[in-house]
């Protein structure tokens, strides 16, 4: 008898063992099967060989022989070498799809993994945690769309950004992402305005509860729905839903996806030599978006969309931080260090004493509304610029969906319409 190995040996001792307790009725050939983890045929065939062979016949050919699907040596040297010198902080399946794409090694993810693993170079994965049920996707792409930032090294040194994503429930396709100091007020409306002119208005957002999307008046607590922040207003008058996410699990299709960022991102931009923040997003623009999407979008579960056109909506007001002042005696309104001056105009002698709202754009300028009309515009610095018009807005530029009367100037009586709506002047 060839010389086996101990392993073997012992499984042969215990394959005999079962087939001759089968053999003596003692337990079916279905539970010999399951026994050595075969099937009822499989155990009547090594029944067939032990008959014929006898002990030895229980013994695996295999044993000993090198596989005709074994790697070359000078391939795994390679593919080691790739990763150790040029490939350090991927990881395995975009170092994998790496080796495809560039270097024509045509190896399977699982070989690759476990080859890294058992030289040490990569660590195994961690236990999986408790069993959650999948959310089903939304059927059509614009049903709801996730926003979330994520604050990582993308640069693989001590600098930190957050990096803004806006990606489909229904595709995973991802419409806006942008690297920026901070996840805010203004990056976030900037990301939205973008998508909503480009694409048009969607159904819902889902995002966590930051204070920029809601106002929780207790840590732990449920949003308050009746106190909107700027982008809570602003969704609302496009008539888009917020839903807020109670734990980082409920987001996780977004969560899933920031994954894949971070180890992703920070690799692409070391190899293409991409060392600031204004290159990366220009890169992110031109090129990278449309890769990932490729990779890692998928089709709807049904054909069309539910972006809507945003029509007689003025989104340079909407996107804007609106603060309410009240005209000062000079016609001036102050909002922090800034003194903006109210120009004289042509349908009413003076604004003092009005209410009139303040729009702090995302270009850092300003401008100030009073119902209908636009009666300033100024800089960054609180400087003013040239009014194209005086006259009230069109319907594009209207600040509200409807028309709002102009300003009573006169001493004739109020009609029950007018009193109806002067109180949001």
């Amino acid at each position: 008898m060839e010389s086996y190995p101990r392993a073997a040996v012992e499984r042969a001792m215990k394959i005999q063992e079962v087939i001759m307790r089968a053999m003596a009725k003692k337990i079916t050939w279905v539970q010999a099967g399951e026994i050595v983890g075969l099937c009822e045929r499989q155990m009547r065939r090594w029944k067939q060989r032990y008959e014929e062979v006898g002990y030895d016949g229980l013994f695996d050919r295999r044993t000993g022989k090198p596989s005709p699907k074994r790697v070359a040596v000078a391939t795994v040297e390679e593919v080691l070498r790739l990763y150790q010198e040029r490939y350090a902080d991927f990881n395995v399946r975009h170092f994998h799809e790496k080796l495809r794409a560039e270097h024509h090694i045509r190896l399977s993810y699982t070989w690759v993994k476990r080859a890294l693993q058992m030289a040490g170079l990569v660590k195994k994965s961690r236990k999986r945690g408790v069993h959650r049920r999948r959310r089903p996707r939304r059927p059509l792409p614009g049903m709801l769309l996730h926003l979330d930032g994520s604050s990582h090294a993308w640069f693989q040194d001590d600098r930190r950004y957050d990096l803004l994503v806006l990606l489909d429930d229904a595709t995973s396709e991802i419409y806006y992402a942008q690297l920026v100091e901070e996840e805010s007020t203004a990056t976030v409306m900037t990301a939205l305005r973008e998508v909503i002119e480009r694409k048009g208005a969607f159904c819902a957002l889902y995002s966590d509860r930051a204070s920029h999307f809601f106002h929780t008046p207790k840590a732990g607590q449920p949003v308050d729905g009746n106190r909107p922040t700027q982008v809570g207003r602003a969704l609302a008058e496009l008539g888009i839903q917020m839903i807020p996410a109670y734990s980082p699990q409920a987001r996780g299709r977004g969560e899933r996806s920031f994954g894949t960022w971070q180890g992703r991102l920070p690799q692409e931009l070391r190899i293409h030599g991409i060392p600031s923040m204004a290159s990366a997003n220009q890169f992110l623009r031109e090129r990278y978006i449309a890769e990932f999407n490729q990779r890692f979008a998928v089709a709807a579960a049904q054909p069309g969309h539910a972006f809507l056109p945003v029509r007689g909506k003025n989104l340079d007001l909407i996107f804007a931080v609106q603060h309410e002042r009240t005209v000062n005696k000079d016609n001036t309104v102050h909002l922090g260090p800034c003194i903006l001056q109210i120009e004289k105009i042509a349908w009413r002698g003076t604004l003092v004493g009005c209410r009139v709202t303040v729009y702090e754009h995302l270009d850092s300028t300003w401008s100030i509304g009073y119902g209908p009309h636009i009666v300033g515009r100024y800089n960054r610095e609180g400087l003013p610029l040239l009014l194209e018009s005086t006259k009230p807005l069109g319907r594009r530029e209207s600040l509200r969906s409807s028309r709002l009367p102009r300003p009573n100037t006169t001493n004739q009586p109020l009609t029950p319409k007018q009193n109806r709506t002067l109180h949001v002047l």
